[in-house]
């Protein structure tokens, strides 16, 4: 093989070693990966973290599961006072024959979700500051009187508008009377729906 060549091989080899050294040192001396940022702080109870969808988007038409149980979405009172709104939920209650059972969703500024029972409160009306009923006491929260609109079925006309009266309980517990276009009061029972524990199944 002729010298020349020899020596054109022996120089390329050369070169392609000193790239290699380069690289490697390169790599050595760049140091570890920087480590991937820190998650945000995040509020724990925001709504993405409700189990199944957001309680904000209930709707005449979808199902909701609670303690096993599946109930479909009737209908829907969109309320509101001054700049304050909520929303109540009429659902089917085959398992509770005649009794009416109700959702409320609102942001007072947090999302809180209760469950309603209606109830037969006998003579007792919301005119004392605290009531006792089944043995337990409620002491009144709130008063006041809210437009509605109404969608799907809920027993009250397409608009008009609601006297309340709230009671609270401890252990998240409240009881509630609501009278319409100066009608008689109805009265329920509430607790609390704990974080997590509500499916929501959108409706076509």
């Amino acid at each position: 093989m002729d010298g020349r060549v020899i020596a054109v091989l022996l120089a390329l080899i050369l070169c392609a070693l000193l790239v290699i050294i380069v690289l490697m040192v390169r790599r050595r001396s760049a140091g570890p990966a920087p480590e991937a940022a820190a998650p945000a702080p995040r509020d724990p109870f925001a709504a993405e973290d409700q189990v199944g969808g957001d309680p904000r988007t209930i709707k005449a038409g979808d199902m909701v599961e609670y303690l096993g149980v599946r109930y479909f979405v009737r209908g829907s009172l969109r309320l509101r006072e001054g700049g304050f709104t909520w929303s109540e939920h009429l659902l089917d209650a085959d398992t509770i024959e005649g009794t009416k059972v109700w959702i409320s969703v609102e942001e007072d500024p947090d999302l809180e979700v209760v469950w309603w029972t209606e109830q037969d409160v006998g003579d007792l009306t919301p005119d004392r500051k605290t009531l006792t009923l089944d043995g337990v006491e409620y002491r009144r929260d709130e008063h006041g009187t809210a437009d509605y609109a109404s969608e799907g079925t809920t027993g009250a006309g397409d608009k008009g508008r609601v006297e309340y009266v709230d009671y609270e309980a401890p252990g998240g517990r409240y009881l509630s009377f609501e009278r319409f276009g100066g009608g008689a009061w109805e009265a329920g029972t509430g607790e609390r729906v704990p974080n997590g524990t509500l499916t929501i199944y959108p409706g076509s």
